[in-house]
């Protein structure tokens, strides 16, 4: 039943990443643990400080963000949790592309020109921007790879209205270009990024994190345009480095293939680095809190009765 028990707990749930308690009816309490996944699975080694990262990132954008949409979040009692309103979701998540990067560029470069059911322009390099953002959706799969699906399957499979996508996709560019704007102000570029959505009665609410390293991916503007006509690999702050690294020790998450051993010293660059994009995506010096797990416990248990339970 987890790690914890809280009062009036009445469900849990292990993510890839977060652990989450359903409080009553209507809340959730949203740990997030230091585990790493990449390519759908959970890497052996933890990251130390990269729950609270996330965390105390995704609280910071969904502050930001609120006049756009409504959104999930209450309270943040702890530096990796967060409590918040339960929303039925929507089995989707609203990738949305300004870069032409990641998987985009896998697709692109295989010779696909068509990603989601949007037309991808020809002539463009890896990195290059496109002329505007595009929504590439994904089914949120219970287990293994989530898959992409245009908004014509969308609407066909149920798993939105025309409306709810209509919806759905307004907010998603919004919150793009607020994302672009935050980022633009520290000397970043929001490539790509996902949303996931749910709904509370008839009201669409941004659910879970949003423009973390997890979620994101982040260029350094400076010398952007240069390094795009020289062809040299551009500077990133994302997940990407634990991928290239994992695709380069022969892993991509295919059945028969082994996860490579985690060093010491690896495992804390991977800290370093998550720690180096709090810094660098809210202009902030980070401060690293490790709390027990009584204190954690307390602290949810006194924001929960603050929220009146």
């Amino acid at each position: 039943m987890g790690k914890f028990l809280f009062p009036q707990q009445t469900a849990f749930y292990k993510g890839k990443v977060r652990d989450v308690y359903t409080i009553g009816n209507g809340l959730l309490v949203m740990i997030a643990s230091d585990r790493i996944s990449a390519f759908d699975v959970i890497l052996p080694r933890a990251i130390p400080y990269k729950g609270q990262v996330l965390n105390q990132i995704a609280a910071r954008m969904l502050e930001a963000t609120a006049d756009i949409c409504p959104n999930w979040l209450l309270a943040v009692p702890a530096p990796n949790v967060a409590i918040g309103k339960k929303c039925i979701p929507f089995k989707l998540e609203m990738v949305v592309r300004g870069h032409l990067v990641g998987h985009a560029w896998r697709t692109y470069s295989s010779g696909e020109r068509t990603l989601c059911g949007v037309k991808l322009p020809e002539g463009l390099k890896e990195n290059d921007p496109f002329p505007s953002p595009i929504i590439t959706p994904a089914t949120k799969a219970e287990q293994g790879h989530d898959e992409d699906i245009s908004k014509e399957e969308i609407i066909a499979k149920g798993l939105a209205t025309e409306e709810d996508w209509n919806t759905l996709s307004s907010y998603t560019l919004q919150l793009f270009e607020r994302g672009k704007a935050i980022a633009a102000k520290q000397g970043l570029i929001l490539a790509d990024t996902k949303y996931e959505f749910g709904k509370t009665g008839d009201t669409i609410c941004l659910m879970d994190e949003i423009h973390t390293p997890d979620s994101s991916r982040y260029f350094y503007a400076d010398g952007f345009e240069q390094r795009q006509q020289k062809g040299e690999r551009q500077k990133q702050l994302s997940k990407e480095f634990v991928r290239e690294w994992l695709i380069a020790n022969n892993f991509m998450g295919k059945e028969g293939q082994t996860v490579p051993d985690m060093s010491d010293e690896w495992v804390q660059t991977i800290s370093n680095r998550y720690i180096e994009l709090f810094e660098k995506v809210t202009g902030e010096k980070f401060k690293p809190e490790m709390l027990s797990e009584e204190e954690t416990y307390n602290r949810v248990v006194k924001g929960l009765e603050e929220l009146n339970m």
